[in-house]
């Protein structure tokens, strides 16, 4: 997508796995991988997209990973929702950066460093040209934050979710595992859902059918391919 080129979207959540924020590192932040994104979230911003971002935290925690080395589920998975945080925070510092109104929102209540979710509110947000970060997903453990954003994006009216990924979109295989492996360029929930194709949980994918909602997933690594999915070019994979 040109700088000129008319987005195809008004209104959008971003749902960044926290994998696209860590860039090369094995963990953390990879702050010129944040910055780049942050650039390209402003350049929509720019052109008039209303644009909600929902992060995962999964370059800081995994909570299924330390439930499974025999910590409390639940709370497992209150601390990877205190992960989100750090990288909406992260994220809210790059955009302010880039001189891009931001606020962050949060699940859980942590007044001092972000506003509360309120569904209005952050409506509000983005009429006024602000880019609205939600954090700590749904505030809920046993829910991933694919859910959240999913949930958000319903909330707020979002024409679509575009999923930034570390693979070109959805394919009908594991990649690596199956060097033959084929991507889609379009694939139905119903088929995700059966074939357990790897794209979001169960939970997310029915939540994104009952609405209706469509999913672009692609690859958050090439430079310029958030701009391209607000364009409607062909690139990934179109889950609806």
């Amino acid at each position: 997508m040109t700088k000129s080129a008319p987005p195809k979207y008004h209104r959008v959540l971003l749902k960044l796995s926290g994998a696209a924020l860590k860039g090369p590192r094995d963990f953390g932040l990879d702050w010129a991988t944040v910055e780049r994104i942050a650039g390209e979230i402003a350049e929509a911003a720019a052109k008039g997209v209303e644009v909600a971002v929902v992060v995962g935290g999964g370059n800081i925690w995994r909570g299924r990973e330390a439930a499974a080395q025999g910590m409390d589920r639940a709370t497992a998975d209150y601390a990877g929702m205190v992960a989100t945080v750090i990288n909406a925070l992260a994220l809210q510092q790059a955009l302010e950066d880039a001189r891009v109104d931001t606020r962050v929102q949060t699940a859980i209540e942590m007044r001092e460093v972000a506003e509360p979710f309120i569904r209005r509110r952050a409506i509000r947000h983005l009429e006024k040209a602000r880019v609205v970060i939600f954090g700590a997903g749904t505030g809920n453990p046993h829910f991933t934050s694919d859910t959240a954003g999913v949930l958000r994006a319903v909330e707020i009216g979002a024409e679509v979710i575009l999923k930034a990924t570390d693979v070109d979109g959805v394919f009908d295989s594991d990649p690596d595992v199956n060097p033959d492996a084929q991507v889609f360029d379009e694939v139905s929930y119903l088929d995700v859902l059966n074939r357990d194709l790897k794209v979001m949980d169960g939970t997310a994918i029915s939540l994104a059918r009952d609405n209706t909602l469509p999913i672009v997933v692609f690859n958050m690594r090439e430079t310029g391919n958030i701009f391209r999915a607000l364009a409607g070019e062909s690139i990934g994979t179109v889950v609806h």
